[in-house]
């Protein structure tokens, strides 16, 4: 049965689609069963992977039709990686689920029905804290928040953090923090350093060790619609992930023994 976390930060620029499409495409050359669930209308982890949004069935109808997803997922060119690809009209979902019933939980009842296919679902949050990124808080397992080395990188976070509060004691009581991961650091500049301390300070042992440095590399992935692990595994990017996906499953005590799956203490 697959580990669901959602990727949320209702900042935008902070590095969610970076982290959702890296990560699931580093899980997946390690092995492990992976799908991207892409929960934000702008479709970029869509695209990221090389898919066009348009050109097929999306998750709009897994949430408003409730269409089976295998109806939709496709395979990518990255080993064991999945998507689940978004579209624009994901905009309108959120009007039209005021009056479903249970509509909360519309996309965990979506992805119980693929869940046991993979071994992690990664969920791939809105730039917001609407009623989408509500439903991927409610299908999840765990959140983990990205944070930009950068001025204002925790402007808004007590707001998803409170957020999350509210998940765990009405929708999600289940729902842990996975933990908050430091990107686009670049060592040159004194502040990043100042916002690498001053965020663990605040946050401690919910800070992941590994940090995504700013990469020239990572940015010019998307547009080959490759993961950075396919498009350079030598760069600093692909390294940084790699490093991150392994962190990830030991703080998950999990490992692969032969075909299988188990937990273990790496």
């Amino acid at each position: 049965m697959a580990k669901i976390i959602a990727i949320a930060n209702q900042k935008g620029g902070v590095g969610k689609t970076t982290t959702a499409v890296n990560l699931g495409g580093c899980l997946g050359v390690l092995e492990y069963r992976t799908l991207i669930v892409d929960a934000d209308p702008q479709a970029n982890a869509t695209s990221g992977v090389g898919l066009d949004p348009s050109a097929s069935g999306n998750i709009y109808d897994c949430i408003i039709n409730d269409v089976h997803p295998n109806e939709f997922i496709q395979k990518t060119e990255n080993p064991n990686l999945d998507i689940l690809p978004s579209h624009i009209d994901l905009v309108g979902a959120e009007l039209e689920m005021i009056n479903l019933a249970n509509r909360e939980h519309k996309l965990k009842m979506a992805l119980d029905k693929v869940r046991d296919d993979y071994d992690f679902i990664i969920i791939d949050c809105s730039p917001s804290l609407g009623l989408i990124t509500v439903n991927s808080l409610v299908a999840a397992d765990s959140v983990m928040i990205p944070v930009q080395c950068e001025f204002y990188a925790l402007e808004g976070l007590g707001k998803l953090l409170n957020t999350i509060k509210i998940v765990q004691g009405r929708l999600n009581s289940d729902l842990e923090i996975e933990g908050i991961v430091l990107t686009m650091y670049d060592t040159r500049l004194r502040l990043a350093n100042q916002v690498v301390d001053e965020v663990k300070a605040h946050f401690q042992e919910l800070v992941f060790d590994t940090v995504i440095h700013r990469n020239t590399t990572l940015g010019e992935a998307p547009s080959y619609g490759q993961t950075i692990v396919m498009h350079d595994a030598s760069s600093k990017g692909s390294v940084n992930y790699l490093n991150f996906a392994k962190e990830i499953l030991q703080k998950n005590d999990m490992t692969k023994i032969g075909n299988e799956h188990k937990k273990m203490k790496l």
